[in-house]
């Protein structure tokens, strides 16, 4: 596996450490398969992938049974050390061959243009630099690869948004394991050289009332073909 030292800088896996909110996390996912249809989501964003996948901020490996036979190989990297052990124990599990590792996503320790997609599933909220992230996610995908997204973010009007902004600026990020519910990832997808493909915007969960975090968007981007990145 080309796992080597980080591509942009050095950033220590074991810098993102919330052992509380990883705990309610694992616990809260594991029901939001069923109770919030994330199951039929995971399986939309996995959908038709082949080859070798980077899968970034894999949290306690629910994607890895959604993965289709086509995909060869499965390199999860994931920065909490508890969902870490989770994701291994699912990994055991999984029929595709996955391999879960330490990483950060502003420094993925593996090679470049190694990967013929890169799955972002609900990891760019709480990343601390979304554009050296994005940068990576780059680096990595071979000349053509694909980036398979599902993220949540900004949405729901001038007032919504404003409560969204408030909680980032206050209680939000520290409750939730860094999160952030006001950031744009198409914006930011777009800012950082990729070629949007199709995507929709999506409630989570789709009936009730309008959560901060209930506007998603699933769909998929491109690196483009030259080898070019941003700045050069």
């Amino acid at each position: 596996m080309p796992l080597r030292s980080a591509g942009s800088g050095k950033v220590s896996p074991e810098a993102v450490h919330h052992p509380v909110f990883a705990r309610y996390y694992a616990r809260f996912s594991v029901g939001a398969e069923t109770r919030m249809g994330m199951g039929r989501v995971r399986e939309r964003l996995l959908t038709g992938l082949s080859g070798r996948v980077i899968e970034i901020g894999a949290g306690n490996g629910l994607n890895f049974a959604h993965y289709p036979g086509t995909v060869s190989e499965v390199v999860a990297i994931e920065p909490e050390r508890l969902l870490r052990q989770l994701a291994v124990e699912a990994a055991l599990r999984c029929e595709v061959p996955v391999d879960v590792a330490p990483g950060a996503a502003e420094a993925l320790p593996v090679k470049s243009e190694a990967y013929d997609a890169a799955v972002l599933s609900l990891v760019l909220c709480s990343v601390r630099d979304v554009p050296r992230a994005l940068a990576e996610v780059r680096r990595v995908l071979r000349p053509g690869g694909t980036v398979r997204f599902f993220e949540h973010g900004r949405g729901g009007g001038r007032m919504m948004a404003s409560v969204q902004r408030g909680l980032d600026a206050t209680v939000w990020p520290r409750l939730c394991g860094g999160c952030h519910v006001a950031r744009d990832p198409i914006a930011a997808l777009r800012e950082a050289g990729f070629e949007l493909g199709p995507y929709r915007s999506l409630l989570m969960p789709d009936k009730g009332p309008r959560l901060p975090t209930s506007y998603c968007v699933l769909g998929t981007a491109r690196r483009p073909l030259d080898q070019d990145m941003p700045g050069r």
